[in-house]
């Protein structure tokens, strides 16, 4: 039997959670618009082997496997929207897969833990120094310098990754 689990007012309705995963248990959220489909599936793997709540949220329809414990949640599409839904929903405690800066420091201001796809997490330390070197690209690309996008995930990236995950899990059960 599933338990529903109410969203915010005026959203859509969340997830439902299985009845042996505490409604306060740490929970897992994926900004999935950008998440490489690799990352999703280590995550995908951890969430059920470890039977930890996971939410993917997304401006489009994703796929998810068969799960008691991995849910998708669809926004509607615009900027930050996705975002806005992560942040409105995390707990502190948990944690939030995302390449997003901004993202990470809003997640990090509820005490919730922002973990890079490359297994780099976003700390209160080092986000200040990743939001400043963000603005000053956007402010070149903004000028026409080509700066370039991000280097291809390595195997090593995917390794860091599922470590760091496998970590946070440990200290999170």
């Amino acid at each position: 039997m599933h338990t529903a689990v109410p969203a915010a007012p005026g959203s859509p309705k969340l997830r439902t959670m299985h009845p042996q995963t505490p409604a306060t248990a740490p929970r897992i959220w994926v900004d999935a618009d950008a998440c490489p489909v690799v990352i999703k599936e280590i995550i995908f793997r951890a969430a059920e082997r470890t039977r930890t709540e996971t939410v993917l949220v997304a401006n489009q329809w994703l796929r998810t496997p068969p799960s008691r414990y991995i849910r998708s949640m669809q926004v509607a599409g615009g900027p930050d929207v996705a975002d806005d839904a992560i942040v409105e929903r995390v707990a502190a405690g948990d944690l939030v897969v995302t390449q997003d800066i901004p993202l990470a420091a809003r997640v990090l201001e509820k005490q919730a833990a922002a973990l890079n796809p490359r297994g780099e997490p976003y700390t209160a330390n080092s986000i200040a120094e990743r939001l400043s070197v963000r603005n000053f690209m956007e402010e070149l690309r903004g000028a026409g310098v080509q700066t370039g996008g991000p280097a291809a995930l390595h195997p090593r990236d995917r390794q860091a990754f599922a470590s760091q995950l496998d970590r946070w899990l440990a200290q999170n059960r």
